[in-house]
C-alpha cells in the first residue's frame, strides 16, 4: 500500500522571529503543499490542493501538533481518488509515525 502523501518536517530557524512578529506572541508552523503535474492537470492539482488543506485543519483541531516546523505536504498521484476524510487518517498516520502530536 503506497501512501497518498509525504510528510516533510523540517525545523524552522526563523519561527522566534515570526513569533515576536505574531500578533499574540505565539509560535506557529509554517506549512507548504506540493502537488506535481503528474497528479492531473490544473482542475485536478486545485482540488487536491483545498482537501490537503482540509485534512491539515481537521488533524490539527483534533490533535495539537508541535509548533515551530516546516511541514511540507507532497501529494502523490493516489491522493485525487481519496476523500479528506482518508487524507485525514493518512495525515494522522504519519505525524504520528514523526511524533508530531504534542502531550
Amino acid at each position: 500500500m503506497t501512501p497518498a502523501l509525504a510528510v516533510y518536517i523540517l525545523p524552522d530557524y526563523k519561527a522566534g522571529k515570526l513569533q515576536k512578529a505574531h500578533p499574540q506572541h505565539i509560535r506557529v508552523n509554517r506549512i507548504g503543499l506540493t502537488v506535481t503535474k503528474k497528479v492531473g492537470g490544473a482542475v485536478v492539482r486545485s482540488r487536491v490542493r483545498r482537501i490537503l488543506r482540509e485534512a491539515y485543519r481537521q488533524t490539527v483541531a483534533t490533535h495539537p501538533i508541535k509548533t515551530g516546523f516546516l511541514i511540507v505536504l507532497v501529494a502523490r498521484e493516489k491522493a485525487v481518488k481519496m476523500k479528506s476524510t482518508e487524507l485525514e487518517k493518512d495525515l494522522f498516520r504519519a505525524f504520528s509515525h514523526l511524533e508530531m502530536f504534542s502531550q
